[in-house]
């Protein structure tokens, strides 16, 4: 049997059932790493019921910083759901740790030899300790982890400090799940060699980083962007965005007198939604909606209507697996396309793409800003693994001298001195026009703002001249953006490298394992890789440097059609034969094994093909 041995590089799974109370118990369990200064990346990977069905929730430690998933094998199971059992077992590696309630009777014998076995046995204890059914039920959760921490060598009082924590406001609660806590604890300390082979010891290497999800940063991000009005219909999972930003509202938009300064409007459906949105944003408020996929597919209109009036909104689009109902919780970034070219017609709008918690929040700020310079939709492309999974993060930083970018707005000042006011004129070149706030001023600057054919001075136009003149203009606006969006970040492993590889929002997770990876699967090969992260469409101007400047560029992607691949060669005139998309799209998250193996596997085939190439010409 080969052991696993190791401290603080091991992943750890939760087999649990769906509604079961074990996530609050799961989470706890990540958090207390954090605290003990290791890097940690949990993940919940859920149905989409209620309850009933198999949960999981999965828990890589890395002291090496590794946040990305690292697949399917785990070192340790936690397993709580027979109707999963050998499922989980098989997801182990040699030597790897089956954590199991040893209530009921487990027959080894007819599982694999090559594992270890940790039965403890939670429902007697938990029968023993409560009497409350429900108590029995829930306190179980708080049992394992006990033993865990006993059998990982995490410390107790980190646990015990994070219940207190989590029932401040619920203070009867705080005795039994220390005592659940302790119960497990000692259990596992007297009958096993504690801590194992794979155990945890403290750190200092998170430094001031915070743990925290995608959507919850992003929501905060809105608050300090100055938004006020959020038109929304509920849909997971871009939900949690839409109540963290409720939440840190109720912190910080309600006066002196008890007035909140914010309004939030749950809509009859997402058609609604981007609608209302819409609406505050003509009329000067900083509004945005979230959703998903199928959200998006109802929202196209609007947001054509948008581009087209050139009224400023801000979308999150929280990914999911598609189409259409498809797999609403597990992750995609399958919605590229159909937000790069949302609505019929010729439209275009422009896209961020978050890679950490971080990047959510400044860059839903960022959107705000850019949707109002450039008065059009800008779509933050998040995706559930973002969203809805807490990440090590660098600290959320607002500077109070930042001021917000408003835009070309006319005040009432400036249009009492002004002769002319055409709404949709290019005064500067950069096809941009100036915009008035409703009310403003009493008979100057208004304009009838429709999603028909207008001319420049807003006025209703089915003259092909006029259209032609106006498609040109935003032609050339989506152009400026290209200038004003976020750069990509470009590592360079030396000059002349002929491999390069693209990636862009979580894939950004596992480059740089799966990069470290590669230089053993290439050691005895003198190959560099270059990388590059998209940040935003449209593409900066480096980005098309970056893929000219190799022979081979791959393209890392969760989604089966190559959707940024086809954005590259499209808007780029690019040589599709010299850019190779990596698809994943099973709906878990991408692997750094997943990308390293298939750029190593492609590399070496060119080199044979060429090496055929050569012995044929000599």
């Amino acid at each position: 049997m080969n052991l696993t041995k190791a401290v603080n590089e091991f992943v750890i799974k939760f087999a649990n059932v769906n509604g079961s109370g074990s996530a609050s118990a799961n989470s706890m369990f990540a958090k207390s790493i954090f605290r003990m200064g290791i890097p940690v990346s949990p993940r919940n990977l859920f149905p989409s019921n209620i309850q009933g069905l198999p949960t999981w929730f999965e828990v890589r430690v890395s002291e090496k910083g590794y946040l990305g998933r690292r697949g399917h094998q785990v070192d340790m199971v936690v397993a709580m759901n027979p109707q999963t059992f050998g499922q989980d077992v098989d997801d182990l590696v040699s030597g790897g740790y089956i954590f199991y309630d040893s209530s009921r009777f487990v027959d080894h014998n007819n599982y694999r030899a090559d594992i270890q076995w940790i039965g403890v046995p939670l429902t007697e204890i938990a029968a023993r300790e409560y009497t409350n059914p429900k108590h029995r039920l829930l306190f179980k959760n708080i049992i394992y982890v006990g033993a865990l921490a006993a059998l990982l060598n995490i410390d107790l009082e980190v646990l015990k400090t994070l219940i207190e924590e989590q029932f401040a406001k619920k203070e009867k609660l705080i005795a039994p799940n220390i005592n659940a806590l302790t119960v497990g604890y000692q259990y596992a300390s007297k009958n096993f060699n504690c801590p194992l082979d794979i155990h945890l010891q403290e750190r200092d290497l998170i430094g001031d980083c915070i743990l925290v999800d995608g959507n919850t940063a992003a929501g905060l991000g809105c608050v300090y962007a100055g938004a006020t009005v959020v038109g929304w219909y509920p849909i997971t999972p871009s939900t949690s965005l839409v109540e963290a930003f409720e939440k840190y509202c109720n912190l910080l938009r309600i006066d002196e007198s008890g007035k909140k300064n914010f309004a939030i409007i749950q809509a009859e459906d997402e058609l609604s939604a981007i609608g209302m949105t819409v609406g505050a944003n003509w009329n000067g408020a900083r509004g945005f909606t979230a959703t998903s996929g199928p959200g998006i597919s109802l929202m196209t209109e609007i947001l054509g209507l948008a581009f087209f009036a050139e009224i400023p909104v801000v979308l999150f689009n929280v990914q999911r697996g598609g189409p259409s109902t498809g797999m609403p919780t597990r992750t995609q970034q399958s919605d590229l396309i159909s937000c790069a070219y949302a609505s019929h017609g010729d439209t275009k709008h422009v896209l961020f793409f978050p890679a950490n918690p971080t990047e959510c929040f400044e860059m839903a700020a960022c959107a705000f800003d850019l949707a109002e310079r450039l008065q059009t939709p800008v779509i933050v492309m998040s995706d559930l693994e973002l969203g809805m999974n807490q990440w090590v993060s660098a600290p959320l930083v607002w500077s109070d001298s930042r001021t917000y970018d408003r835009g070309k707005v006319l005040r009432a000042k400036e249009l009492e001195s002004l002769k002319h006011f055409g709404r949709y004129g290019d005064v500067d070149g950069d096809g941009i026009g100036y915009r008035t706030i409703p009310g403003e001023h009493p008979d100057k600057g208004a304009y009838f703002t429709r999603g028909s054919s207008h001319n420049a001075d807003a006025l209703y136009s089915e003259s092909s001249k006029d259209y032609v003149d106006n498609m040109n203009r935003l032609n050339v606006k989506f152009k400026t953006a290209a200038s004003l969006v976020p750069v990509p970040i470009i590592k360079l492993e030396g000059e002349d490298n002929q491999y390069g590889i693209i990636y862009f929002g979580t894939t950004s997770e596992v480059i740089e394992e799966a990069l470290d990876q590669l230089s053993v699967l290439l050691s005895n090969t003198a190959i560099k890789i270059d990388s590059l992260q998209i940040r935003a469409f449209p593409f900066p101007e480096a980005i098309y440097d970056f893929i000219n400047a190799h022979e081979k560029v791959y393209v890392v992607e969760q989604n089966r059609d190559g959707q940024m691949r086809t954005l590259l060669i499209t808007e780029g005139d690019m040589v599709p034969a010299k850019i190779k998309s990596l698809a994943h799209f099973d709906g878990l998250p991408i692997t750094a094994t997943f990308v390293s193996e298939a750029v190593a596997k492609d590399i070496k085939l060119i080199a044979r093909e060429n090496k055929f190439q050569s012995e044929v010409l000599s």
